[in-house]
């Protein structure tokens, strides 16, 4: 598993604590830095200051192109991977978009249901359709 991989998945932690528990990203961010157990990658880091930076836009352009699905009636997980995704394709150049994609999709795959690989590619690849419009 690359470096990048495993940073997402951290974020992907960090942003389901911060669901499950009522807290801020950043509330988790803090109490999790530490752990010398699981440190946090420097890229998990990056992913969670720029989801937090542009959080209301990324879940605007969600909620805008998730057919039939609120933010509220998704699973965690899959809000989770969505937000990554949708901030790696439109605010990070430095990861190509099918990789972004396809990395959502395998930890979907891991960490979600039977259907959330099927949702979380179709959503995200709507977005990338859209994103010369977006950005």
């Amino acid at each position: 598993m690359g470096a990048r991989t495993r940073a997402r998945r951290r974020a992907l932690e960090l942003l389901f604590e911060a669901g499950q528990r009522g807290l801020t990203l950043s509330e988790v961010v803090a109490m999790r830095s530490d752990d010398p157990e699981y440190p946090m990658k420097p890229y998990a880091v990056e992913i969670v200051d720029g989801i937090m930076s542009r959080r209301d836009e990324i879940d605007e352009i969600i909620s805008t192109y998730s057919q039939g699905w609120t933010l509220e009636r998704m699973p965690a997980v899959d809000r989770a991977l969505l937000e990554i995704g949708t901030w790696e394709i439109l605010f990070n150049d430095e990861v190509p978009d099918r990789a972004a994609i396809d990395e959502a999709v395998s930890l979907a795959r891991q960490y979600s249901t039977d259907d959330s690989p099927k949702f979380v590619s179709g959503l995200l690849s709507r977005i990338l359709d859209v994103k010369p419009t977006l950005t």
